[in-house]
């Protein structure tokens, strides 16, 4: 049997992190969705920018969307385009939310990484992202800043699908899921449905590694009485916390205030394991796959890992395996010199600088575009 059905039948939804226009109109989407079980689609900054500024699928699109609006930026035109494959993805994946009653089928949008600390303009933005996008199995995306939290919770209360985006810490998740239930509170007390909102808290994987890895490293080198500890914990922090966060997700979930809200047709914010794909060749390119899968979980992988999970991929329940095991793992770190929070926070913080140079490299590369003559020469033929 396909090993991404195989994760379906355990509980686990396999999501699509990545989008581009010609996937779309060649039915690949649809192919993904009808042969391997996929069940929502995530974008973002570095994505998009891959997919416009690294191909001609966007050119005619451009040309058009400026010939319409000659006054528009390089950032509303950007998120014209990026709208019109959301919602084309949206209409392909609209089947897969309505089967789930309205859990799955997710493409995600995500608001601009410019404003990852201002919770004001993150919430303009995203209201008016979701009212364009114009579709309920829409999730915008947004990152789990001080700022995000505070948007977070309101744009729950408005009714809005929210993926919580870079999401690093345990102590951060047990924030991010506060504000999604205080934002289901406050909606149900104004007298407003909740049983139709989805949302994700997107915890990243494998840059825990990265970074982790290297401290320890770092601690080998400096310390061969170190050696034996640092090299056990060599590609396993990352599993261990994400493990220790899917039992604080799992005893929230559990909680006498969530079943109030579960009574009111509540759905809880799943744990979506990002970042999947392998940086370490040494490891299993399905490393953070085979790892991670239990119930009520998403995972979303990049081409390459969805690619190979689906050709050498052996999944069984393994979330809730060595949970001991991986909190010993963690509290094992103070001893080499690491200190987790502060990881994590930095972590944070580089993944907020990523996604916003990459959304300058893409609108500088939509200014070059239509400045270029070739530009020109090709829209007008």
């Amino acid at each position: 049997m396909n090993p991404l059905l195989t994760l379906s039948n355990l509980g686990q939804s396999v999501w699509y992190d990545n989008i581009q226009r010609s996937m779309l109109t060649s039915g690949m989407l649809q192919k993904l969705v009808e042969d391997d079980g996929l069940k929502g689609v995530t974008s973002n900054p570095s994505i998009f920018e891959k997919a416009i500024n690294g191909s001609s699928d966007y050119d005619g699109a451009l040309a058009a969307l400026r010939a319409a609006e000659p006054n528009a930026t390089a950032r509303e035109l950007f998120f014209s385009l990026a709208i019109e494959d959301v919602q084309a993805a949206a209409n392909i994946l609209r089947p897969v939310y309505d089967a789930s009653n309205d859990k799955d089928g997710m493409i995600s949008l995500e608001v601009g990484p410019d404003l990852a600390h201002d919770a004001d303009g993150t919430i303009a933005e995203a209201r008016e992202l979701w009212q364009r996008v114009d579709r309920p199995n829409l999730m915008i995306k947004v990152p789990a800043t001080r700022a995000g939290l505070v948007a977070i919770q309101q744009l729950i209360a408005d009714g809005i699908n929210v993926n919580v985006t870079l999401l690093f810490s345990s102590q951060r998740h047990e924030e991010v899921m506060d504000a999604y239930l205080s934002g289901l509170e406050a909606r149900l007390k104004s007298g407003k449905p909740i049983n139709k909102i989805a949302s994700v808290a997107s915890f990243f994987i494998s840059r825990v590694d990265s970074a982790i890895d290297s401290m320890l490293a770092q601690a080998i080198a400096s310390d061969e009485s170190k050696r034996k500890k640092a090299l056990a914990l060599m590609g396993k922090i990352a599993i261990a916390n994400a493990k220790v966060s899917y039992q604080n997700y799992k005893e929230v979930f559990g909680s006498e205030r969530f079943q109030q809200l579960r009574e009111a047709g509540a759905q809880t914010q799943r744990l979506l394991w990002a970042s999947t794909g392998t940086k370490n060749p040494d490891y299993s390119d399905v490393l953070y796959v085979e790892t991670l899968i239990g119930p009520d979980t998403v995972n979303t992988m990049p081409p390459a890992t969805f690619d190979a999970m689906r050709s050498h991929g052996h999944p069984h329940l393994t979330l809730e395996h060595g949970v001991d095991l991986a909190r010993f793992q963690i509290n094992m770190l103070p001893e080499l010199g690491i200190d987790l929070d502060a990881v994590t926070e930095e972590l944070e913080a580089q993944g907020v600088e990523i996604f916003a140079k990459s959304f300058d490299t893409l609108l500088e590369a939509i200014d070059n575009k239509l400045a270029s003559a070739d530009f020109h020469n090709a829209a007008s033929a």
